[in-house]
């Protein structure tokens, strides 16, 4: 690689890449912006205006096979096997630093630049220097970071990755925007699940695989048969709404038994869970064993918390401190050491 790398800018047309875009700009000689579809898009943003914004060509590239088949298929078959997926955890894996970074190296890129809210810690972050291999960290708006949606790329993906907004909080990309004219050709945040816009993943579910929904037992903590269901796919573990089942308190999903078609309710108190197992770890940390102030995020919005690993080759067990709610199969598990990123994993079971 040259000291003069050539940086794909991946642009969504939203408020975040349009920031992202022109702070690579500037900091960068080559620079190319890149656009990806997934087909599953209400209507085509009009990018054809950004190069003359940015000075650089901007090149559209179809996605959507390659999304269909690594992320709307692992997302329905994963809710059919009893757990709840993470489609952007592997979009990103899958799609935006593999099919979409290729893509741009065939363009003639050598690094890959996007507006998430996170840091990445190599040797063209500016003023750190990465000692041995990549590793990623919290972004500086703790509000928006999104550390947790990457934290399974490997050091290599990260090693050739560029996060201009990692210094950055939302507002101040609002006010840098306001500042230099940048209006974002996608107003608004960007959806949850971008392929999912009305929230109805059971609906989505039974369209996509046409098997109709199976009724089955919805059993309490006592093992008392309370209600029925009318498909497991429709739950997660942790939900309360759905489940309109009348109780001295409020039912919250504990478990999904797929074997025996049976939802496990139980009340708030009853929820959280003090071990779990994790498989498919990625490890970015000399030290394996005995690491100090561990602590372990298992969703988005889940303040991490306390535990120990205990782990060998890709599967490792670990305790909480305190038992957290809802830990989910299928959800990541993130281990940070204050705002580091240590490794990842996906919750395969409960203990």
């Amino acid at each position: 690689m040259s000291d003069s790398p050539v940086v794909a800018v991946a642009l969504s047309g939203g408020i975040d890449s349009m920031v992202a875009g022109f702070l690579v700009k500037q900091r960068f000689k080559k620079v190319l912006g890149v656009h990806f579809t997934t087909g599953y898009e209400k209507r085509m943003p009009d990018l054809s205006g950004l190069a003359s914004v940015f000075g650089f060509p901007v090149h559209t590239i179809d996605l959507s096979r390659e999304f269909e088949t690594r992320v709307v298929e692992y997302f329905v078959s994963t809710y059919m096997a009893g757990k709840t997926p993470n489609p952007c955890l592997v979009c990103n894996m899958q799609i935006k630093f593999k099919r979409l970074f290729e893509h741009a190296q065939t363009l003639g890129a050598d690094l890959m630049a996007t507006g998430h809210y996170a840091t990445v810690v190599n040797k063209y972050t500016s003023g750190r220097k990465a000692s041995g291999q990549a590793w990623l960290e919290r972004g500086a708006d703790l509000n928006k970071d999104q550390s947790y949606f990457l934290s399974m790329l490997s050091p290599d993906i990260l090693d050739r990755l560029v996060f201009p907004l990692s210094d950055f909080t939302k507002s101040r990309v609002r006010e840098f925007a306001g500042q230099h004219n940048l209006v974002p050709v996608v107003p608004g945040e960007s959806q949850d699940i971008c392929f999912l816009p009305d929230k109805d993943h059971g609906r989505f579910i039974n369209t996509k695989t046409k098997v109709s929904p199976k009724p089955g037992p919805v059993v309490d903590g006592q093992g008392k048969t309370v209600g029925s269901h009318q498909g497991l796919h429709k739950f997660t573990v942790g939900q309360r709404r759905g489940i309109n089942i009348p109780g001295p308190a409020p039912y919250y999903v504990k478990k999904i038994d797929m074997n025996t078609n049976t939802l496990h309710v139980c009340f708030k108190s009853d929820l959280a869970q003090k071990r779990m197992t994790v498989e498919q770890m990625v490890w970015n940390y000399p030290e394996k064993k005995n690491i100090k102030n561990l602590t372990v995020q298992i969703r988005y919005a889940h303040k991490a918390a306390p535990a120990g690993l205990d782990w060998e080759d890709t599967r490792g067990i670990v305790t909480f401190d305190t038992p957290q709610n809802a830990v989910t199969p299928g959800q990541a598990a993130v281990f940070y050491q204050a705002n580091r990123v240590l490794g990842a994993g996906l919750i395969s079971a409960i203990q």
